[in-house]
Formats: C-alpha cells, structure tokens, sequence
C-alpha cells in the first residue's frame, strides 16, 4: 500500500481535482454562454421595436399603400417574413394571411422571451403603441444571438480542453519532471567530478518519492565527497609522514660505517614506516568500506584484563596503575576484534600521556541499552580547541618525531570501528584532570560464553 505522502496518493487527487475542475469550469461557462445567446441584447430589442415604430408610422400616415411599401422593403432588406396584423390577426396590409401564416401567429414572443432551440426561426412581435395592432416579423439573421454559438462550441470544446490539458502538463512537468531535471543536471555535474553537486531543498524537502530519491542522493553526493576528501587529505599526510624516516634511513645508508648499527636502523625505520603504511590502510579501509562487523556479547572485564597484561608489558607498567572501575557484569555487544583494537589504541594514548606514577581508570554505568564507558588518565589534559583535532588523521599535540609518540592514528582508528558498531567516542578534559575518553556501547545480555 503507497505510504501517506506517496506520489500515488498526490496524482490521484490531483487528477480527480483537475477533471472536477474541468467538469465544473466546462458547465458554467457553457451555462453562461448559452445564457446570454437565448435572449436577444439590448440592441436586437431596440432595433426591433424601431422597426415596429416604422410600420405603425407607415401605417397611420398612408394606409395600406404605406405598410405594403414598408412590408416589401423590409423584406428586400432582412429577407426574413414579415407581416402587420390586428388584434384580430387579421392582416393589415393588401395581402391576406395564407393559412401556413395564420398558424405561425400561434407561435410569436415577446422581445423579452427566449429565442428558442438552436437552428430554428423564432418569430416575434412588436406591438404598436394603440394595442390594435403589431409587427410579426422572423428574427433577421444579423441580430440573431445564436449566430456566433457554432464559434463558441468549438472553443468549449474544442480550445479550452486542450488549454487544460496544456496546463495540467505545464504543472505535472514542473511537479514531477522539474524535479527530474535538476537531479538529472546534479548527476552530470557529480560525474564530471563536481563533488559539491547537491539537489538541495527544493527536491529533498519533499515528503514523496521523488523527496526522497533526493535526499539519498545528497547523502550519496555527501558521502563521496567526504570520501574522497579524507583519502586525498590521508593520501597528503601519508606522503608526508613518509619523507622522515626515509631521510633518515638516506643519512643512514650515506653516514653509518658499522654495518650492524646499520642493520639497527634500516629494522626499526622499516618497521615505523610498516607500521605507518598498514595504520593508513586500516583507517582508509574503514572510511571508504564501512565494514559491517559480526558482533557478539563481550564481557568487558575479561577484554580489559587481557589488553591490561599486554599494555603492561610493553610500556613496563604494574597491573595495579591500571583500574577497572565499571560493574564486573558489564557487557557490551560488539565485535571483539575491532573493540579490542580501539580499546588497546585509547590504553596507549593515556599510558603514553600519563606521568611516570601515574593510573589509568576505567568505569562505566548503563544508561539506558548502552554503556557509556569512560578512561581516565592522569596527564594534563589538552585545551578545549584540541578536543575534535586529536581525532583527525596524523594529528599529534606533542612535538614527538614520527614514530616515537605515533603517527596519530590511534584515535581516528578507535572512532571510526566505536562508529561502525552503532557507538560513539567523544573526549572531555575538565580544568586540574587527565583526558577522559567517552564511549557509548550498545548493551548486551550476559552470556555464559567467554571472550
């Protein structure tokens, strides 16, 4: 069944509206045209009753002679019949009435009634200013009103329906065509490589189909651009972090004369620039590919301790710095691949920033379905103007050679996989605190299985 705001729903009202309009607009006028051709205008009934002026005058000045003369030139004249009778319908002129003209007296009006069906001789009288006697005459053909009416139902029904429809294909083409157009005009201009090419308002604020093609569209449009942006901009910053350990492994190969300090360094410059390489693709895969991750139950206190003993080893730190303050229940649906490594990059962004004494805590509480997790330091913290640039790809606020602090990665990795798994990562840093790290994790139900 067509939704509420279908394009189904607006064509069927709007044509049934239309035909209602048509049906309506055709009726009145033809009413009204009719209206004004079955009477005769105000000229026709002065005309005749001048010439009914004219045979009663004829008639009182000369007699029969003078009507005669003005009966034949009346006749050569309108070339209609014409006669002079009195109140007795008997003829006033020389010639009698013949039986066919007495019986067409039974059948005269009066200037003021209507004329009659369409193709007929109405005849009617003009009776003289005594009462004794009148002019019956058939309307001449010049001041009949129906003269025109051939003209006017060729345009009722002919002219103004096809006026109509050229309307209603002037408004369904600005209405459903129009639209078409400017998406057809924004698609051109998106693969010819205008990446702002947009449909905009006039096409996406409609609640139809065609609304939301538009909107699909500018979120399409919207995708790739930011797509092909961050790719460019990843592109820029790889090549450029790239340039540094290059260098040194050219100041390297150029200076060094032991060939095992050499080795030395040719291993750890490779393994910086490996590590570079595959973080870039990482985070360059999961920009463009938006990867739908299996997800499952995971106890967060089993993913905690396993990176805890990890991140312990290689920065040398003792379990106890590192606290786990969330319910010991606590269970998250995600997938554990993807969370571990976003979990381990904020581990070693807050040991990394933390003093030499320093604790690492994570808690947690449920509100609502998610958990919304929090890691804190025990580091200075970053200005309030940092909070979204640290997330961006190669930032690092530090002044630490590429490799040595990072390559500022770490955190656009940990957004980007929270993100696909229907979380988000955000970060606080309160006056006199360390950073604090947010995520919102979808709850799950606890399961006997274990990670």
């Amino acid at each position: 069944m067509p939704e509420r705001h279908s394009l189904f729903w607006k064509l069927i009202l709007g044509l049934a509206l239309f035909c209602l309009l048509i049906v309506s607009m055709h009726l009145d006028l033809e009413q009204r045209v009719y209206d004004s051709m079955s009477t005769l205008s105000r000229d026709s009934r002065q005309q005749l009753t001048a010439f009914g002026r004219e045979a009663e005058r004829a008639w009182r000045e000369r007699g029969r002679s003078g009507l005669d003369e003005f009966l034949h030139d009346f006749y050569q004249r309108e070339q209609v019949w014409v006669v002079a009778v009195d109140e007795h319908q008997q003829s006033l002129s020389s010639c009698p009435l013949s039986e066919e003209e007495a019986l067409r007296l039974s059948f005269v009006r009066r200037l003021d009634q209507k004329v009659g069906r369409p193709g007929g001789q109405p005849v009617f009288y003009v009776p003289f200013s005594d009462g004794n006697g009148r002019l019956v005459m058939e309307l001449p053909p010049r001041l009949d009103p129906r003269v025109d009416r051939p003209l006017w139902d060729f345009f009722l029904r002919s002219v103004l329906p096809a006026c109509l429809a050229i309307l209603l294909g002037t408004l369904l083409y600005r209405w459903l065509i129009g639209p078409l157009v400017i998406l057809r005009r924004q698609a051109n201009g998106l693969s010819a490589g205008d990446l702002s090419a947009r449909v905009g308002p006039p096409v996406a604020s409609r609640k139809d189909e065609l609304g939301e093609l538009g909107r699909a569209f500018d979120q399409m449009a919207e995708r790739l651009q930011g797509t092909v942006v961050y790719q460019r901009r990843l592109l820029r910053d790889l090549s450029h972090e790239l340039r540094t350990p290059l260098s040194r492994l050219r100041v390297a190969s150029d200076g060094e004369s032991d060939p095992q300090v050499l080795r030395q360094r040719l291993d750890r410059e490779i393994t910086i620039m490996q590590n570079l390489v595959e973080n870039s693709l990482e985070l360059a895969w999961l920009d463009s590919e938006r990867p739908q991750f299996e997800r499952e139950p995971i106890r967060l206190l089993q993913l905690w301790d396993m990176l805890v003993e990890d991140a312990c080893f290689e920065a040398g730190w003792c379990r106890e710095r590192m606290l786990f303050e969330a319910d010991e229940e606590c269970t998250v649906y995600a997938n554990l691949t993807s969370l571990a490594q976003a979990l381990e990059n904020l581990l070693r962004n807050a040991i990394r920033h933390s003093p030499p004494q320093g604790r690492v805590r994570l808690n947690g509480v449920l509100e609502g379905d998610c958990w919304h997790l929090c890691l804190v330091d025990d580091g200075p913290g970053i200005e309030e103007r940092y909070l979204e640039t640290i997330f961006e790809p190669f930032a690092r606020l530090d002044s630490a050679r590429p490799g040595d602090g990072g390559f500022g990665l770490g955190l656009s990795i940990a957004r980007s996989a929270i993100a696909l798994q229907d979380g988000r990562l955000w970060v606080q840093s309160p006056p006199g605190s360390g950073l604090q790290m947010h995520l919102l994790l979808p709850a799950a139900e606890v399961q006997a299985q274990t990670v």
